[in-house]
């Protein structure tokens, strides 16, 4: 089957895992860790209004390069929000969108996740991995057929 005739819906992870602008950096890196994903969706009113990543926030931390002091340096962070540093009304895609048309999506713009939406409701997510599973489940239903 052709990933033109793959749909989002099929293959996306649904509701993914969300927080709200004022979740602090600690907060939003703790549970990125905790449950073992990359990209966090922001929900404000049960509507979508950004993204953050793990790189965003790695982004956000302070280097060595400072005068201030370790102490002062953990007290700004631990009071930096999302808010501040997420990815604003994100690129989303619809859950019929193709599978093709996503991944160029994401091909495009170096994104290694999109948020699928349903009219304003937030029902999903699909990243690289959801792709690589359909690559690698199309492989194997060739090989067994071959």
């Amino acid at each position: 089957m052709s990933m033109r005739r793959h749909l989002v819906k099929d293959w996306m992870t649904p509701d993914p895992i969300t927080i709200e602008p004022g979740t602090t950096l600690p907060e939003a890196n703790h549970l990125m860790k905790q449950c073992n994903i990359r990209r966090l969706l922001v929900v404000e009113d049960c509507r979508l209004v950004g993204i953050v990543t793990l790189g965003d926030i790695r982004e956000a931390s302070p280097s060595g390069a400072t005068a201030l002091s370790f102490y002062e340096l953990n007290y700004l962070i631990a009071r930096l929000t999302v808010r501040e540093i997420m990815t604003r009304d994100p690129i989303t895609v619809s859950p019929d969108t193709s599978i093709e048309a996503a991944a160029r999506l994401m091909l495009e713009h170096k994104f290694g996740g999109l948020p699928v939406c349903d009219g304003n409701r937030l029902v999903g997510i699909i990243t690289e991995t959801d792709i690589f599973r359909l690559l690698v489940s199309e492989s194997e239903t060739r090989s067994v057929f071959a």
